[in-house]
C-alpha cells in the first residue's frame, strides 16, 4: 500500500475519532473532527448497523492510522507481537509505543508521528550516543534519545522542545529540555498507552 497524501482531517472523520495527526491543530477547535463530526463523502451521514467484521476493520484501521503505518509495516509488528509471551494485544501496543518515531513524537519531538518519522529519517537523532535514522527500531528500557548536536539549533527542534516541556510526557518516559533528551524509563504497560482503540478487536481481525 502506498502512503497516503490526501487530507489527513478526512482519516480522522472516517474513523469518528482523533487521531492527532496534525499536532497541536487537533487540540484546538481548527480540528477537522470538531469543526466537522461526520463521515467524509457524500454519504458520511448516513449511519448503519456495522457488522462484527466491520467493527474489527475499523479498530485496526484506527490504530494503523494512529500509528501512521502503512499495511505491510502494520502486519509485520502484529507477525512479531503473536511470538513475545502474554497477551498479543498488549505487545502489539507496546512495540507499537517502543517505535523510535513514536518515542520522539511522545518526547515532544515532533508535533505529531508524520514528523517525527522524517526528523528521525534525517538524522537528527541519537540512540545512547549513536546516530540512528531508522523509524522502526524498537528501543528498550535504559536508552536514551537526543538530539544530535549538529541539529540542537536547528528552529523547528528548538521549538517543539520548548513545547514539549510544558507537556505531559508519559510516566515510562523521562525529558530533559537542557539537553534535548529523554530516555526509556521501562517498558509501557496498557494503562500508560493513551490510544482510542480497542486493541482486542484487532487481534480478533487477524485471527479470523
Amino acid at each position: 500500500m502506498s502512503r497516503y497524501t490526501g487530507p489527513v482531517c478526512r482519516l480522522c472523520r472516517a474513523e469518528g475519532a482523533k487521531l492527532f495527526l496534525k499536532g497541536d491543530r487537533c487540540y484546538t477547535e481548527k480540528c477537522g473532527l470538531t469543526k466537522r463530526n461526520s463521515k467524509p463523502g457524500q454519504h458520511g451521514t448516513r449511519r448503519g448497523k456495522m457488522s462484527e467484521y466491520g467493527l474489527r476493520l475499523r479498530e485496526k484501521q484506527k490504530l494503523r492510522r494512529f500509528y501512521c503505518l502503512n499495511e505491510t509495516q502494520f502486519g509485520a509488528v502484529y507477525e512479531k507481537a503473536t511470538n513475545l509471551p502474554g497477551q498479543t494485544g498488549h505487545n502489539f501496543l507496546q512495540l507499537l509505543e517502543r517505535r523510535l518515531d513514536n518515542v520522539v513524537y511522545r518526547l515532544g519531538f515532533g508535533v505529531s508521528r508524520n514528523q517525527a518519522r522524517q526528523l528521525v529519517r534525517h538524522g537528527h537523532f541519537t540512540v545512547n550516543g549513536r546516530k540512528l535514522d531508522i523509524p522502526s527500531a524498537l528501543l528498550n528500557p535504559g536508552d536514551v534519545v537526543a538530539v544530535c548536536e549538529g541539529s540542537k539549533e536547528m528552529a523547528l527542534l528548538k521549538e517543539n522542545s520548548e513545547a514539549a516541556a510544558a507537556r505531559a510526557i508519559p510516566a515510562w518516559l523521562s525529558f530533559n529540555s537542557e539537553a534535548m533528551s529523554g530516555s526509556v524509563v521501562s517498558t509501557p504497560i496498557r494503562e500508560q498507552i493513551e490510544v482510542p482503540v480497542n486493541e482486542q478487536l484487532v487481534v480478533e481481525f487477524y485471527a479470523r
